[in-house]
């Protein structure tokens, strides 16, 4: 059994234009952006799915884009996330993971389901819309992250819940959103909005190495020592990791990844 999963380190979207002349080379052409993100990072999480539906050819066309070994994550449609009941999502959630996604091939990674800020805590409602995510599309195994932003969330019952789906509780850090700790799944998903244009790379280096050490005790199935937890800690097991740094000074998040990158080696 490896000793690590594998840590992938990315950000949010690739299309944002004060990343020309920072991140991208004044002379690279937009529809260039994609492939040269895709060498410089190692993942990238999608936020176009969220607003609109895709076409099975753009799901190719994104991951015929990116080398082996890349992956995205796909944030799930508004209509299957923010609903006054969530148990009345299975069709929207249906009509996303069987409209094209599996094009992506092996370059398919977690999906977020990011639920609206003002979602609070039900139980009944949340074990039911978790049991509603496909474990499969078109063949291709699936991964689920949850990302819940109202504190009621913020109990065992819920971590319990999470881990008997095998969903990811999203782990949110420098934002006004809570922070879960706690492991529940297969694999880790964070999203880190820290950053700032005070720091050169967007982030210390005192923050930045400590993300790294983060990542990696994650990546070797460790509970966060330095973190509260909600409820008993999961088996240590190797995880893959998913960090993305959005939000902050966006501007920055893409020198901030690429620095925990080369903190990882």
């Amino acid at each position: 059994m490896a000793k690590s999963g594998d840590i992938r380190i990315g950000i949010g979207g690739w299309t944002f234009a004060p990343w020309r002349g920072v991140f991208y080379p004044d002379e690279l052409k937009q529809k260039d952006e994609l492939s040269y993100a895709a060498g410089k990072l190692s993942t990238i999480e999608i936020n176009g799915t969220f607003y609109r539906a895709q076409k099975p050819a753009t799901y190719a066309g994104w991951a015929e884009s990116v080398p082996d070994g890349f992956v995205f994550s796909l944030k799930a449609p508004r209509y299957a996330t923010n609903r006054k009941d969530l148990r009345e999502a299975g069709e929207s959630i249906e009509r996303f993971t069987t409209g094209g996604i599996a094009e992506m091939g092996d370059r398919l990674g977690p999906i977020l389901w990011q639920l609206a800020e003002t979602k609070t805590f039900e139980p009944e409602e949340i074990d039911a819309y978790l049991a509603m995510l496909p474990a499969k599309a078109g063949g291709i195994e699936l991964r689920h992250a949850l990302e819940v932003r109202h504190a009621s969330f913020c109990t065992p019952e819920m971590i319990a819940l999470a881990r008997k789906h095998d969903v990811a509780i999203v782990r949110a850090s420098d934002s006004r959103f809570p922070e879960i700790a706690d492991v529940t799944a297969d694999f880790v998903y964070l999203r880190c909005m820290g950053t700032t244009e005070k720091q050169k790379l967007g982030l210390s280096k005192k923050a930045l190495d400590d993300r790294a050490a983060q990542l990696k005790a994650l990546a070797a199935g460790k509970a966060d020592d330095k973190a509260e937890l909600l409820a008993k800690p999961m088996k240590t097991a190797p995880r893959d990791v998913f960090c993305y740094v959005i939000s902050g000074h966006k501007a920055l998040n893409p020198l901030a990844a690429m620095a925990l990158i080369d903190r990882l080696g």
